[in-house]
């Protein structure tokens, strides 16, 4: 039975609620600073826990929690051996604890926050009551997320006590919680320099990577099987990752809500996170269709269902199995035109109650609705990660889209108005094909996609056969730059009239002299858009 609990939080969230349940039970409830001060002025008897330890808070609040009458009432066990230690040291048993720490990641948000204020806001006390608390799950229940509150509140009403399962879950979310921390403080003090020290009143420049790097994941759930039948998985989450909502930030597959259909696979997820990360590459209604990883078509229109229709006919063929990225949400218009092909998985910001109707006659088509704010992404997603053998590489997530109205023009001949809104739609789509990337589009479509080959002019090459005489008047993209002249040779022939490319070759000029033989514009954006 709960008898003693200790209560204190930074984050008041239902702090309130859950201590009258308690006080209603009987619980005699111990505090301390300001979550005393919150209790109290809402009508809650509490204990001040300096009372309770005989000894004073001391260094500006730095101890006051550390004492034996503390973690021995927590880490006390019921064996008559513990128990008669705690008598002879007169140590009352505490049965529950409520902590979340001093917010470490929060004050380092701030980019002017000194290092000063930084280091104070590192919990000494909350961790090690935590980590005590949930050493000895057998009898304290450790309570570190407001949104645990409620279960623990039925635990009680319900008998009195929380029970074994729930606290071992309790303890598992503990431990979680404080390993997370520690990483957090590990790598901001990784990230500065060493004269910091000496200078602690002042805002440290911080290093984009720091040397220790420490991402907690927390488990979605487990896959039927990974990139093949013979492989386990599962889909894991950032767990400092704040979630996305239908009103604000970062549309997201984590943070993504299945609304129909079985459960997502392990390439299904690969394969949405392209079409979602392409989709939110575009202002203007879209429509991607993606395939292995690589889109196969994508379009922009007046609405999402006209660009649907012509994503899908870019490459009908491997739109077949896809997977369709919408940046609008799928009403019926656009439902009814879904069906006609077989697809795996659509992504959306919504569905509309009638398209939903409609598309449950499609029993395993998953609909996942990926609430946030659709908008090209600026930098909230902080790190890329790429695992190899014994390692991982880390590089910072690419933001980056030249707006090709500052772009330099290269050639005699500078691209019309329609070629150059051509020639960025098709810089866009390019960020998001493997490479050597080859990309043909026209009137806001694209007309053929050569993708993950070793030889540009394969690329090309690649969109010749699949594509025809219908590249000619396209544009084309390419993500790097062409090292020889024959990759401009070969598009001109297959009848692109613009190109874009970032530029920086040793041969420059003679890819340049070929665009003008061929009475081409070019564009170099000076920036490369490499996805291995």
């Amino acid at each position: 039975m709960i008898g003693r609990a200790l209560i204190s939080v930074s984050e008041k969230r239902g702090v309130v609620e859950l201590a009258k349940v308690l006080a209603e039970l009987g619980v005699e409830i111990l505090s301390t600073g300001g979550t005393a001060a919150a209790l109290t002025s809402a009508g809650v008897a509490v204990k001040q826990v300096a009372a309770h330890t005989g000894a004073p808070e001391i260094l500006d609040g730095r101890v006051k929690t550390l004492h034996p009458k503390i973690h021995g009432g927590l880490l006390g066990r019921n064996t008559p051996e513990h128990q008669a230690e705690m008598r002879t040291n007169d140590i009352a048993p505490i049965d529950l604890v409520v902590v979340n720490l001093y917010p470490f990641e929060a004050t380092i948000a701030k980019a002017t926050v000194p290092f000063a204020e930084a280091i104070e806001n590192i919990d000494i006390g909350g961790p090690s009551m935590l980590r005590s608390a949930a050493k000895n799950h057998e009898r304290v229940a450790v309570v570190v997320d407001p949104d645990d509150y409620a279960q623990v509140i039925a635990d009680l009403r319900a008998g009195g006590e929380v029970s074994p399962p729930r606290r071992l879950a309790l303890a598992r979310k503990a431990f979680a919680h404080t390993a997370a921390y520690d990483g957090a403080i590990a790598a901001y003090l990784s990230s500065i320099d060493d004269a910091v020290a000496t200078a602690r009143d002042q805002v440290p420049a911080r290093r984009e990577l720091p040397d220790t790097l420490s991402i907690q994941w927390r488990r979605l759930y487990e896959l039927r099987y990974g990139e093949n039948p013979h492989q386990r998985a599962a889909f894991y989450a950032d767990g400092r990752s704040p979630l996305a909502t239908p009103s604000g930030g970062r549309p997201t597959i984590a943070t993504a809500e299945v609304l129909g259909g079985k459960q997502l696979s392990y390439n299904n997820i690969l394969d949405l996170d392209a079409a979602l990360g392409l989709a939110l590459e575009m202002t203007e209604p879209a429509a991607i269709v993606v395939k292995h990883n690589n889109p196969c078509g994508a379009a922009i229109d007046r609405d999402v269902a006209a660009a649907y229709v012509r994503a899908r006919e870019a490459d009908p063929v491997s739109a077949f199995g896809g997977i369709v990225a919408v940046n609008r949400e799928v009403d019926e218009a656009l439902a009814k035109l879904l069906v006609e092909t077989f697809l795996e998985c659509v992504v959306a910001p919504s569905f509309s109650a009638a398209a939903r109707d409609l598309l449950a006659s499609k029993k395993n088509l998953r609909l996942v609705a990926a609430h946030g704010t659709w908008k090209p992404s600026t930098g909230e997603l902080g790190w890329s990660l790429r695992t190899i053998a014994g390692g991982a590489l880390v590089q910072t997530v690419d933001h980056g889209m030249v707006d090709l109205a500052q772009a330099k023009v290269a050639t005699v001949r500078a691209p019309t108005d329609q070629e150059r809104t051509d020639l960025a739609f098709a810089w866009r789509v390019a960020k998001h094909v493997k490479s050597n990337a080859i990309v043909f589009a026209k009137q806001g479509v694209t007309v053929a996609i050569g993708a993950g080959q070793m030889s540009r002019v394969d690329s090309v090459r690649i969109c010749e056969r699949k594509a025809g005489d219908k590249l000619r008047g396209a544009v084309v993209a390419s993500d790097a730059f062409f090292p020889f002249r024959d990759g401009v040779d070969v598009l001109a022939e297959a009848g692109a009239v613009a190109v874009v490319q970032p530029g920086g070759s040793v041969r420059d000029e003679e890819v340049i002299a070929a665009a003008n033989e061929h009475g081409l514009a070019m564009l170099f954006t000076g920036m490369r858009h490499f996805r291995h």
